[in-house]
């Protein structure tokens, strides 16, 4: 019996996969930054400290799929929201990328970086993925296979260029580009419980006008012109115990939209205006608490309301009223819990879809202080972003960090971040731009709209180079830019060791339990050194000691088991690679991408 096919995309070099050294990263402290403090010493960047503000936030330089792999045994499982905004694959030479790569290679490049963001990502945390009509369709299938079809959430299409006048822009045989596309995917769809409430805002009256054309009724229709007398009848409580009151309602007074336009002379816009808290629509709300008043209410007359302190949602702590009317108690919802007056003008809030405009793409190119044609997004849209998919302190990053929007939003907003960056752009573009964010000189984006006045910090980080290199006769040895303190940390990561020197025993470098240790050194031990190594460790503890040559019986020692450095990791994975921008190939002949079923 075959395994159930599944759809998949081929390409070439498709089982091609990169044997990745785990790197370290190093701290360049010239362009870290924090406002109003000195930059700590360099030490281990992934180390727990006490300026989380300062610690969380990491501006790596150097291409992101060494990058991923050198954030993957701390951060796995930590990541909120992934946004990354890919070169496209347009064939056009762009200022700061190469941006015209083969249909196979952009592929492959892709799926190797997904594939380690996805190990990043919380467990209800989320993914997304921006792109033009170029690569949109192959990159939908191949996010199917590494994600699971199953956790495809959305395809979002995004206004990004405005259109050029009657003629459309110039565009030669095909209809003008304006739309970008964000593909949305949740890492577990079982954990992810749900996107934030995001709101979009459109004139009242022109949603009003859309929906009568379309034959669909509006609902919010009537005006309650007086509560009446409000007479206090009984106390009841919800099933947490919580107190409900109850009151019922005499001589109350609703009337139409038409009537007051009749009686107050006014027109509809002027009625909505004058009446805005008072209109409202009925609703069959199922709720437990609508079951409690409809028993506790029997008798009370057609209309009743309560009192209560909602323990979650909008109105968690905060004493509430609610309104019921008619026999089968209807809750009153109200024009403006969903409408707000600005000015003149009544604005409906509407639930964010997958349409989103209204990004002020004309000043584009002055947000963050930086030029960077064709490639900077708005800080709006990132903000849209998190809020639909993050709270205050979640971690946020972006693996193709460009003009640095995302982290700079992501601040601003009181999110953690994480972006890489391989262009020299990474300090002459985002390091300013994040400089100004802390010092709070950049009131552009949206610092108005989050009242951002500065703060925090972030350290720039550089990928390591290789642990290992060719001698001159061919042999691989450890690279000689390492000091012994960078020789540690990278031992702990090839051998699954959480890197944590300790002060008081020279042998711990690292631990992966809290009995288990690793020693790390470039020296030949002896069998009297081992001995009271071994003697110190002791029988309750075992201590893995990677060195460059030992002269002992490893027998002697149970508690210890010892390693030759280079020879313990060379088969671990590909040594002294730095360029993975180009990872395949393409001998095979001409470019094959077919979905087929396997």
């Amino acid at each position: 019996m075959t395994d159930k096919p599944k759809l998949e995309l081929n390409w070439i070099g498709k089982e091609n996969r990169p044997r990745l050294e785990p790197r370290i990263l190093i701290e360049d402290t010239t362009l870290s930054y924090q406002a109003h403090a000195p930059i700590p010493a360099q030490g281990d960047l992934l180390a727990d400290t006490p300026n989380q503000a300062y610690h969380d936030n990491l501006l790596i330089q150097g291409d992101n799929l060494l990058a991923l792999k050198a954030l993957e045994a701390k951060y796995a499982g930590k990541v909120k929201c992934i946004y990354v905004d890919p070169p496209y694959n347009t064939g056009q030479m762009f200022i700061n990328y190469d941006d015209g790569i083969e249909h196979s290679e952009w592929l492959t490049r892709f799926r190797d970086r997904v594939a380690l963001l996805r190990e990043l990502l919380t467990g209800d945390g989320v993914f997304f993925c921006q792109l033009n009509d170029d690569e949109c369709a192959y990159a939908k299938v191949l996010l199917d296979e590494v994600f699971g079809r199953g956790n495809f959430l959305n395809q979002i299409s995004a206004k990004m260029k405005q259109t050029s006048g009657a003629s459309g822009g110039g565009e030669d045989k095909r209809l003008k580009k304006n739309i970008e596309h964000i593909l949305v995917y949740s890492k577990d769809k079982n954990m992810f419980s749900k996107f934030n409430d995001v709101y979009d805002e459109a004139e009242l009256f022109e949603v009003i006008a859309e929906m009568r054309d379309e034959g669909k009724s509006w609902k919010y229709t009537r005006a309650i012109t007086s509560f009446g007398t409000r007479v206090y009848q009984k106390t009841i409580y919800d099933g947490s115990g919580e107190e409900i009151k109850i009151f019922a309602h005499e001589d109350v007074e609703i009337k139409t939209i038409k009537e007051l336009m009749q009686e107050d002379g006014l027109t509809e816009e002027e009625v909505y205006f004058k009446y805005f808290d008072r209109i409202f629509r009925d609703t069959n709300a199922q709720s437990s608490i609508r079951a409690r008043v409809m028993e506790a209410t029997e008798g009370f007359g057609d209309f009743v309301s309560i009192e209560y302190t909602p323990r979650s949602g909008r109105s968690k702590g905060k004493v509430t009223a609610l309104y019921y009317k008619g026999g089968n108690r209807d809750l009153l919802a109200w024009l403006s819990d969903i409408s707000e007056k600005k000015g003149k003008k009544l604005i409906k809030k509407e639930k964010a879809g997958t349409f989103w405009e209204g990004f002020p793409l004309n000043n584009l190119t002055k947000e963050g202080g930086v030029l960077f044609p064709n490639g900077k997004k708005p800080e709006a849209l990132i903000k849209k972003i998190l809020d639909l998919a993050t709270a205050p302190g979640d971690l946020v990053l972006d693996s193709f960090g460009g003009s640095g929007t995302t982290g700079a939003v992501a601040h601003k907003m009181g999110r953690r971040w994480i972006m890489v960056e391989l262009g020299e752009h990474c300090h002459t573009h985002i390091v300013p731009r994040l400089k100004k964010v802390i010092d709070g000189t950049d009131q552009g984006g949206i610092s108005k709209a989050v009242d951002w006045q500065g703060g925090g910090g972030f350290r720039y980080l550089r990928i390591a180079p290789s642990l290992l290199k060719k001698d001159q006769w061919g042999n691989w040895v450890i690279n000689p830019t390492y000091n012994a303190e960078m020789l540690a940390e990278a031992m702990c990561k090839h051998m699954g060791f959480e890197y944590a020197p300790s002060q008081i025993h020279f042998w711990e470098h690292g631990r992966s339990s809290e009995r288990d240790f690793i020693y790390v050194t470039t020296g030949s031990l002896s069998h009297d050194q081992l001995r009271r190594i071994g003697d110190e460790v002791g029988s309750e503890r075992t201590l893995l000691i990677c060195c460059k040559a030992f002269m002992a019986d490893v027998d002697v020692f149970p508690n210890l088991t010892l390693k030759k450095i280079p020879h313990a990791i060379l088969g671990k994975c590909e040594w002294d690679q730095d360029d993975y921008s180009f990872s395949i190939n393409l001998t095979a002949g001409p470019d094959e991408l077919v979905l087929e079923d396997e």
